[in-house]
Parts: C-alpha cells; structure tokens; sequence
C-alpha cells in the first residue's frame, strides 16, 4: 500500500469521527447526482419527478464557478411541472450546521474525454463542497497545486458541467503539510507571469502558530460547524473580479473577536495586523457581519483623509457593489445616518466630516438632527486608528454616542516608547497610547508573522557611506549633490533595471523641491555628455498651501511636515507646484492643475502601480522611475511594483516602519526583498523599531526582518555554483554551458534543473543589492562569468521547456520525477531585455557604427533565449535574425516591421501547408482559428459547431478534427502569446 492511501485512509477515518457520513458507494456522476436529489428533496420537503430533477439539474450546473457560488448562497427558484412554484436553496443557508455532511473518495466523473480520479470529496448536503488532494512528502506544494489545475483544464473534467461546479475550496496536504485555497475560473500557471500564481494559506491558530499537520489541520478546519461557517461566513465573492476568496486564519481570527465583543457587549477593542495583512478586507467582513445583527443601529467605517475614504470605498465596492455609498458631503453622511433603509447600516466616512457632525458650534444644527442616535448602539470601526484617534474627535464621539463600542485597526500601534500626544486626567499626564484609547488588543498578526507567512517581504538596508566611506552621524543630513548622484547611480539595480519603481522621502517641501531640480540638472548634464544616456523620470508630490481649500486642508490632516511648511512662504512652494505639474504634463501628455491637486495626486498613484504592464503595453517613457515625497505616500498607499525608499528624514518608530513597508508588497521572485537606501545613518532608530513592533522576540527580529547581508549571499552564491560544478563533473563534463547538451538521462537533466535554480535566487537577490563594494561585484563575475551565466540561463530554458511539455503532453503517464518537476521561468524575466529591447538591438546590428560593438546573429539568439519573457516570440526572432540582410542599416521602426510581416507571411505559409494536408480552403481554415481565438474557451459540443463551415469529408469525422487540431494546436499557443485556450490539451 503506497503512503498516499495510507494519508487517504487515515484522513477518512479521522472525518468519521468528526461525524462526517463515509459514502463508499458514490464513485461515479450518477451515484453523485442521485444522492444530492435526496438531500434536495429532504432539505425543501419536496418530491421531484426524473423529468423535473433533470431540469433543475441543467438549471443549477453552471460552467461560471462565481455564478455556481453565489446560487449555492441565495434562494432559487423553480417552475414545476404543474405551474406551481418552488422556492428552494441548495444547502442549508440559515444553518449551515444542520446540513449533512459527507465525504467520497476516488470519485470518477467520466465525462466525455476525462477518466480523472479525485482523491476525496466532502459533501455538503449531496453538493461536491471541497476537494483534498494528497501527495507524497517529497512532492511540492506548487506541484500538487499545479495537479488540480491541469485537472480544471481537462475537456470534460466535471467543474463546468456537473455538480463540481460547485467546489469552493482545495485542498493539498503530505501528510505533514496542508495548505488550501479557493477555486476560480481561469487558474492556471504561467511560469513567466508577473505575479504568483495564487493565495496559498496555511491555517494557523490564534497566535498565528501553524497547523500543518492533516490530522491537526483537520481536527482544527474540517470539523462540520467550521467548515459550514468557513465557506458560509468566511469566504467573500468579490463582485468587481468575479473571484472567491478565502479569508486568511489571522482576519478570520480578527473578524471574531470584533463580534463576539460586540455580541458581550464588551467594550472597545483593537486589532493590530500589519501594513500588508489585508486590514479592508478584515473590516469588510466584519462590518457585512454586523449588517444583521439587530441590536447595532449603525456600523461606521471610519477613516482620516480624503483619499482613503475614496480608496475604502471602492474597496467595500470591489467585495460587494453598491455596498457602500460616497458620503459627498457631511449632510450627505448625516442623512445616511438617520435613515431606516437596510443599505445605509453601513456606511464609509473620514474622521473629519464626523468630527463637522457632531460639533455643536457648527451652524447647520447636524448634532441636533443627530439627537435621536444618542443613545443607539453604534459602532465604530477606525481605520490606522493611531493617526485619527489622538484628537477631539474621539473625545466627541465617546460623549455623544455613550452606548457606542469602538474598534480601531492598526498596522503600528501607539505603545509608551513611541507615543507623543499626551492627556491630563485630574492632576495627572500619561501619555496617550492605543492600549489607553481602545482599551484592550482583541488580535495581533505583525510583520513578524507576515514575513514568515511570505505575505511580505523582508528588508534589505544600505546605510550610505559619502566620501572616504565615511558615514554621517545619526540623522544628520549629507549634501543632496552627493544623495542625488548616488541615487542615479545605485536606481538600476536598486529597481531590477527599473522594472520597479522607488520613492525618495525628503525632510520638507524646501528639500523636495530643491532635489526635483537638482535631478533635473544632473540629469541634463549626463545626456550632454553621454547621448545615449536614458534619464530616470522623476516627479514629485506634495500638498499646496490650503488657501481655505477644504479639500486640501483634509488631505493635509495626517500630513503634519507639509501643513507646517506650507505657512512659510507659500507663494514659492505654489509657484513650486505648478513649475513640477507642468513638467509632468509635458512628460506624460496629461493635463493637471494645482486647482485640481487631488486630479494629479491620483494620477502618480496610478502611474506607479502601472507600472506592472509590460514595456510593450506602458512604454518606459510613460512610468515613474522615482517619486519625491515629504509626507504623501508614505502611509495607506501600496503597489507590488514600488521596490525602493531612498530616504533623507529622520524616522523614527510607527513612521519609519509605514515607510519602509511601501516597498515589501509580495510580487514573484524577481522582488526578493524591499529595498531601503538610507542617507540618515539611522541604524539605531531602525534597530528600536523592529525591536517595538516585532511583536515577538524582539532580540531575534532583524534577523526576521532583514535579508542576508552581501558577504553571507556571496559566500552561498559560491558554494551554489561550486555545487553546480561538482554536478557536471560528476558526469564527466566541465562546469560550461555548452556542456548541459551532453547530460545523459532524464534524472540528470532534472538534477542540472534544480541544481542551476538556486544559482539564479542568489544571482537575482545580488543583483539588486546596491551597497556592493567594487570588489565585491569582482568576486561575483569571478564566481560565474557575465556571458556564462547568461548561457546557462539559456540551458536551463531549453531543458525546463522541454520537460515542461512533456509534462503538459504526458500527464500522469509521464515519469515521477518529470511529473513532480516545479519551474520558476518568472526569475528570467528581465525588464530591459525585452522583445522592444531586442528589436533596437537587432537595428543596431545592422547600422555601420564602428565605435559601437554589433551583437552577432548568435549573441542575438542566446539573449533572448535566456529570457523568459521571449520565450513566446523565440522561434519567429529566430528565424528572421538568420534569414535578415545586413547589406544595408535598418531603422527601429523598419525592424518592427520588417519582424510583423515576416510572422504573418510565416503563419500565412504554415495555415496553407495544414490546410493542403487536410484538403480544407486556407480561407475557411484562418475563419475557424479566429473564432477559437475569439473564444479562448471551448469545449467538445462548441468546437464541433464552429467546425461546420470547414466541411470535413472523411468518413471518421472525429479523428479528422483530433488529426487537424493537433496540427493547429503550435500555432493556436503562439497566437494565445502565453496564455491557455481551454480544451487545447485533449489535441496535443
């Protein structure tokens, strides 16, 4: 008996005790369907003819997983065959506890062209609820993963037309690792894509300590009551994207504590989850929660700037639409607050139009209006409570609202050591901390946690060292010459050559915009000199001075350097403003004011996080390479593709740890840390803040928090590549690129596989280390030569993608090993060596530039199979490189071209060649490919219909289409560049 059906035999044992009922007889899609109609009849006291279940059966089967989720969540309804209606749900929606729960195992769907096998199911009242898929201990998570997708992606294999449409959560466990995440349509991998490939979890109990073991795991997750509440209470549809998601264990932790408080009636509460943890989506749920509880009149959301409130929004909106409206003014909000209609129990507001509310002094009478709210129960849920709890506001609300319970979220909680606002009770001065304001921590996941959980990134700190390498003394400023020269310097490879982008935070709006024009010169300066020099494009935000503009006043609430700065000359710092504006509307084509401030705030924000389209969808002439801030930016705002902080000001505690944690939002292995250059020499203040919000051991938190320094990744980087060279000479060959032709054997090419990938982590992590000394990069190039390294990356894509399709090809038939292989193609996608990057490349190679070294057609070829994110367009820039004519020099935009019309006469030539192969018109034949792509999606009933006009003659109908599918299906992938037309895989 093999290990798996040990775990499997285990596991159903486990859920017997758990009262789950063991259904050995359900193996097949009739037994599943016939038992689900005596649990639908038994649940809505009902009896159904053959003839009506079969219809009903067609009505509940949808392809769509999100339309399947919201049905199995809402009532129904069904016409009889007598015209009598019935109203029905599929589960029990009131209780999920008092469905019955069942499990199955090795369930058979055997629809039309899948045979696959399904390790075990659980039922909730006859529907297919959960998947558990069980591996061998050595078999990784990502594999096993990869296993359920190829599964979704089979013609045939029962998600989309059966009862499997309903399928909310899977899960993947060894036996000693259990991971689970939620079902989707359209998930796939693509090992060259930008961002990971799902949210993984791992569930963990209250104090964020893993439950990784299965039958831990499912003594804690799979008990019936959790389950039912977890898929009931816990997972949100997110109406924007058409995507399910599972609430992480932390927010499901934090979301109980919210209500059980509130259900006690005990008191006031906070939660401290980190920046990055998911803070709206924790306050969502538990705000949506409290929508039916009958004794909370209200639930505000509450949060303390303009922006945020519009960003809050959409992001309620994203989860649920329309669940909350814009509060456009505070009559608006007061209105809302009032009113009796169920839509309104929620509502999103800032501090400051509350704060307008409840002032009595105010003339429009809102605290009068107010009056019958007194003595309602309210609640109250504050956003980044340290920032806006600290003022009269809280005072008010707390005498206003005496029955209210107030809850704040927090990423960097006020503690004695970072607390600046004080308060006098009587005689006495405590300093006010967020413990004082909100009585109690109901939950805590800190960046400690999330860096183990891999939800953020760690931190990688280059304390600049000026001149002679000698460092500044501890928040001392150094010349902005020196700052902005090393700054232009150290950008590429702080940035992965500039696919990422950075912001510099500067001390005042003086410093920020001296530095805008200091860029500017310095910039100017280096294209005179060098002409092939490629300027960063640098802007810079701040706040005007408010001039009694509300808006802007608002926005400078949390901005305390900015409104500060603004009363000294605020003519200039206008002046300023406009002078940066204008540039930037010449440099992107925009059209901004400083009338229309918050227009151009929004603008930058969104440039930086388009910063994750690729060069050919958002040219580098459109992106921000770095933004310069005082105050903006540095709380509330995140993008994946902001890497890097330069900073010039003195941080300290709560503030420093919002600024560096711009920089760690988890993208792919290209990130493998958030970059910090700082020209302050603050290793202690840096040193006393993880030591306060490591919210664990704080001795052992830079550890946690901080990446290898250089010598440590250098030294590993070594002994990776001197393995990597004992595993060639193991086989009798030198440690040479070339060489990993001649490896003999699928196990050996699979151990140069694995033994070349930890090589390249290192490589990537170095690569953006900015404090290496020269002597340092010696050692790196001396490790694995620049040309070589780059040839071995091109190996180790040849062989991956190689036995990546035999994988896609084989299936299961394919060998253990070749099955279990886990790819990281995403490491080997570069920012710079792109297909626009390789078009100059190849112009340039045909001008007569003496002084300019030309690439030849094999150094060509070897760059971008090097690169992942070529890999579509390899074969066609392959072949036009080797039939090119450089007789005569050809411009770029003659290249692009010349490379266009040669892929579509290639295309044109191979369509004709099938085409002629299968006696069909090349006409009608291109018809029906353009209807596939137009489709991406098709199954075996569509295909067949678009296939009509080609009017195929042979007597076997069905191997004439396999035959000519299978010639189609090359050109097909090149056409999906990258991404996957389902149904493909049953031709290749």
């Amino acid at each position: 008996m093999t290990k798996e059906h040990q775990i499997e035999e285990n596991l159903i044992e486990q859920l017997k005790e758990l009262k789950y009922t063991y259904r050995s007889d359900i193996t097949d899609r009739k037994a599943l369907e016939q038992n689900f109609k005596e649990k639908f009849e038994a649940l809505n006291r009902v009896r159904l003819s053959e003839s009506e279940f079969l219809r009903l059966r067609e009505e509940i089967i949808e392809p769509d997983v999100f339309a399947a989720s919201k049905k199995l969540r809402e009532r129904q309804y069904f016409q009889r065959e007598d015209g009598t209606p019935l109203h029905y749900t599929l589960v029990n929606i009131k209780d999920w506890c008092k469905n019955e729960f069942e499990v199955i195992s090795q369930l058979r769907i055997n629809t039309e062209n899948s045979h696959q096998r399904y390790d075990i199911i659980l039922l909730i009242n006859g529907l297919p609820v959960v998947q558990i898929e069980l591996k061998k201990l050595d078999v990784t998570h990502r594999k096993a993963m990869q296993q359920i997708v190829d599964y979704k992606n089979d013609p045939g294999n029962g998600y989309t037309n059966t009862l499997m449409c309903y399928m909310q959560l899977f899960i993947v466990s060894n036996g000693s690792r259990t991971i689970y995440f939620s079902n989707n349509k359209n998930q796939h991998f693509q090992f060259n894509a930008d961002e990971q490939f799902l949210p993984v979890y791992e569930l963990a109990d209250v104090n964020n300590k893993k439950i990784n073991r299965l039958d831990l795991f499912a003594e804690k997750f799979l008990s019936k009551c959790t389950l039912g509440e977890m898929i009931s209470k816990y997972m949100v549809l997110v109406e924007s994207e058409q995507k399910l998601l599972v609430m992480r264990p932390y927010q499901v932790y934090a979301v109980k504590a919210i209500v059980d408080c509130i259900k006690d009636n005990r008191g006031n509460g906070y939660i401290w989850h980190t920046t990055g943890s998911g803070k709206t989506l924790t306050s969502f749920k538990a705000s949506t929660l409290l929508k039916d509880n009958a004794d909370i009149e209200k639930c505000l959301f509450v949060v303390d700037r303009k922006d945020l409130d519009r960003q809050t929004r959409e992001e309620f909106n994203k989860f649920q639409e329309g669940s909350v409206e814009e509060n456009t003014n505070t009559e608006t909000l007061v209105r809302r607050l009032l009113s009796t209609d169920y839509a309104d129990k929620v509502i999103v507001t800032t501090i400051q139009k509350l704060g307008i509310a409840l002032d009595s002094t105010s003339k429009k009478n809102y605290k009068e209006r107010l009056e019958p709210l007194s003595n309602k129960r309210i609640v109250f849920i504050f956003d980044e409570c340290h920032r806006s709890q600290f003022g009269e506001n809280h005072k008010a609300i707390k005498e206003f609202f005496p029955n209210a319970q107030l809850f704040g979220f927090t990423g960097t909680p006020i503690f004695e050591q970072n607390a600046t606002y004080r308060q006098i009770t009587g005689e006495e001065e405590t300093l006010k901390t967020t413990d004082a304001i909100f009585e109690k921590q109901l939950h805590a996941y800190t960046i400690t946690h999330a860096i183990d959980d891999e939800n953020v990134l760690r931190f990688r700190i280059d304390y600049f060292k000026g001149e002679g390498k000698v460092q500044a003394k501890p928040g001392e400023a150094i010349a902005q010459q020196a700052v902005a020269e090393a700054i232009i310097d150290k950008h590429n490879a702080a940035t992965n050559q500039r696919k990422f982008n950075a912001v510099l935070a500067t001390a005042s709006i003086n410093n920020a915009i001296e530095y805008y024009r200091l860029f500017k010169e310095i910039q100017k300066q280096k294209q005179a000199e060098n002409p092939e020099y490629v300027p960063l494009n640098i802007t810079c935000v701040f706040s005007p001075p408010a001039e009694g503009n509300k808006d802007i006043l608002q926005i400078q609430e949390d901005l305390a350097q900015e409104k500060e700065d603004n009363k000294h000359n605020p003519e200039e710092k206008k002046q300023a403003l406009i002078e940066i504006i204008a540039d930037y509307n010449q440099q992107f084509g925009t059209n901004h004011d400083i009338n229309n401030f918050d227009s151009y705030y929004q603008n930058v924000q969104k440039r930086i996080k388009d910063q994750k389209w690729t060069r050919k969808e958002f040219k580098p002439e459109e992106r921000i390479d770095i933004t310069i801030v005082v105050d903006m930016l540095l709380t509330g705002f995140d993008s994946k593709y902001l890497n890097t902080l330069y900073v010039d000001k003195n941080l300290k505690y709560h503030g420093l740890i919002q600024a560096f944690s711009r920089t760690n939002r988890v993208l792919n292995n290209t990130k493998p840390h958030g970059n910090i250059l700082d020209f302050r020499s603050q290793q202690e203040a840096v040193n006393q803040a993880i030591t306060l919000f490591s919210g664990e051991d704080g001795s052992k938190a830079k550890e946690i928090w901080m990446v290898d320094p250089a010598p440590v990744v250098i030294d590993q980087y070594q002994k990776a590549v001197e393995a990597l060279g004992d595993f060639m000479a193991a086989h009798n060959l030198v440690n040479e690129p070339q060489e990993v032709y001649n490896l003999r054997g699928d196990a050996a090419k699979i151990a140069f596989v694995k033994n070349f990938k930890e090589v390249q982590r290192l490589k990537t992590q170095l690569d953006q280390y900015t404090d290496l000394e020269e002597q340092q990069k010696n050692t790196i190039e001396a490790i694995l030569p620049k040309n070589n390294y780059q040839e071995f990356k091109s190996s180790y894509l040849e062989t991956a993608k190689a036995f990546k399709k035999r994988q896609e090809k084989e299936g299961t038939d394919a060998p253990e090993d070749i099955q279990q292989l886990d790819f990281e193609f995403v490491l080997f996608a570069s920012a710079v060596i792109d297909y626009d990057y390789i078009i100059r490349l190849i112009a340039d190679s045909t001008q007569q530039k003496p002084a300019k070294q030309k690439m030849t057609d094999s150094q060509l070829i070897s760059l971008f199979k090097s690169n992942s994110n070529l890999m579509e367009e390899e074969e066609d820039l392959t072949d036009f490189i080797k039939q090119l004519d450089r007789s005569r020099g050809y411009s770029v935009e003659e290249i692009y071209n010349m490379v266009e019309t040669f892929r579509v006469e290639k295309y044109d030539k191979e369509l004709a060649k099938i085409a002629n192969n299968h006696g069909l018109q090349t006409t009608a034949l291109k018809t029906f490919v353009e209807q596939i792509m137009n489709r991406m999606i098709f199954d075996g009933e569509k295909l067949t219909d678009l296939m009509e006009p080609l009017e195929l003659g042979w007597k076997q109908r069905s191997k004439a289409e396999t035959a000519l599918m299978s010639d189609l299906v090359p050109q097909l992938k090149k056409l999906a560049q990258g991404r996957e037309i389902s149904g493909l895989a049953a031709y290749e």
